[in-house]
């Protein structure tokens, strides 16, 4: 399974556009090989650098679906929530994207994709704890695109 991206290349800057300093809205994302057993797709962006990438101190969620339908191809430019799937709860305590938004230094923005053999429960709210919790044992596959980001003037 593949994860890829027509606005930045893996371990390539995300163009602006795509966070705080720009219009904040969610990069466009292709998903290629998805197992035909796959029952659902979930996709977790997080930034491990932060606050500070010379001494990180957590994990920021910046985007949380889940539910994406299998046979989806990819996600659209300003997708807020995708049909038949679900958004859960990012470290902004919003269901929706959070452009990368360092406060210091140049981060990565881990975009992980996940084929599971299962639906996860559509309660509302849920974290990135709460799926990775419900994602254990029905992972089938999995594909990881990294993109970076340093705010203009750092």
């Amino acid at each position: 399974m593949r994860i890829r991206s027509t606005a930045f290349e893996h371990n390539q800057p995300i163009p602006a556009r795509y966070t705080c300093e720009g219009e904040d809205v969610s990069p466009p994302l292709i998903f290629e090989e998805v197992p035909a057993k796959a029952k659902s797709l979930v996709l977790i962006v997080d930034d491990p650098d932060a606050p500070d990438p010379k001494a990180p101190q957590r994990t920021w969620v910046h985007w949380v679906l889940y539910n994406l339908p299998p046979d989806l191809t990819g996600l659209d430019e300003a997708t807020a929530t995708p049909p038949r799937a679900a958004v859960g709860l990012n470290d902004w305590q919003r269901n929706d994207w959070g452009g990368p938004c360092p406060p210091i230094g140049r981060h990565r923005y881990f975009f992980k994709l996940y084929a599971l053999d299962t639906v996860i429960d559509e309660r509302e709210g849920l974290t990135k704890l709460d799926i990775t919790e419900a994602m254990i044992d029905h992972v089938i596959a999995q594909a990881e695109l990294v993109g970076t980001y340093s705010r203009s003037g750092d």
